[in-house]
């Protein structure tokens, strides 16, 4: 290799290692400091104070509920809803009206707690989680770890307002899973808990003359009808005695039969039975 090639070897590694320095250790650091610099701070967060060759008012200290802090020297110092920055900002100009001149003021937030919501229910890691900055209801179920496959098709959205008010918002899974619909999509709020309910099953027996008698489970997400369960159980058998179906109820202990004409229900004569929890159907032969 001569020399000029050996100096644009040399000259490639430089400029490669130089942009691999770039782009992983400064971005981690930036998206720390932005993270930081643009949450507003507010009642329970805990927040670390250090003043440049004064470590007398280095301090910890958790925001009150009314959004104050206490400082040596200073005092009562409101500061909720402020940004990093601006705390920074204040302190200092607190500190020069009496105490120093070219106050140097650094704020750490340690813990993030008045900016949080609640998820609960079938997600990878049900919790509390920070809300920094504007998140949407996808991004905060990524972070919870996902979805469980045991969940039913709805997400309910419980958003408390300040003037005490409670509202709920019900969001469908598949309009924003598969459909994409970017209104499904919501902006979190501080205080929000995502409930995401799991499949709610019922189960239901069915004896005789089906094609797959047995114990059902099944899913609730409408009324369970003696149809809808005949055909989960593979529908009736060439013997079947429709006209003679019995569904078997527990009420307050004791056993009630009730006989029902699945042909005229087939027929729209007689409305479709909604069944219930734990109903046990019976599906006779036929005599003939």
């Amino acid at each position: 290799m001569n020399s000029k090639k050996f100096i644009i070897l040399i000259f490639i590694i430089l400029i490669l290692s130089f942009s691999f320095f770039f782009l992983f250790s400064p971005g981690i650091a930036f998206s720390q400091e932005s993270k930081d610099y643009s949450y507003s701070v507010g009642p329970k967060d805990l927040i670390t104070i250090s003043v440049f060759e004064v470590p007398e008012l280095n301090i910890t200290v958790r925001i009150s509920e009314d959004g104050t802090i206490t400082l040596p020297l200073l005092g009562r110092v409101e500061v909720g809803g402020l940004t990093r920055f601006q705390v920074e900002k204040k302190l200092a100009a607190l500190l020069e009206e009496k105490y120093l001149k070219n106050a140097q003021v650094t704020v750490f937030i340690k813990e993030y707690q008045s900016k949080t919501v609640s998820i609960i229910g079938e997600v990878g890691n049900p919790g509390s989680y920070e809300l920094i900055g504007k998140q949407s209801l996808l991004q905060m179920l990524s972070t919870a770890g996902g979805l469980r496959d045991t969940t039913s098709d709805r997400i309910i959205i419980i958003r408390q307002y300040k003037s005490g008010k409670t509202s709920s918002l019900e969001i469908n899974l598949d309009e924003l899973m598969i459909k994409g619909n970017p209104t499904m999509n919501i902006p979190l709020e501080p205080g929000d808990i995502i409930n995401v309910p799991g499949e709610r099953y019922l189960d239901i027996y069915v004896f005789g003359q089906v094609k797959n008698p047995g114990h059902l489970k099944v899913k609730k997400n409408g009324p369970i009808t003696l149809l809808k369960v005949i055909a989960q159980a593979g529908g009736f058998v060439e013997r079947a005695r429709k006209s003679a179906v019995t569904i078997a109820r527990r009420i307050n202990g004791k056993d009630i039969k009730t006989r029902v004409n699945v042909k005229k229900i087939l027929k729209g004569k007689k409305p479709d039975l909604i069944l219930k929890n734990n109903d046990i159907v019976y599906v006779p032969e036929s005599i003939l």
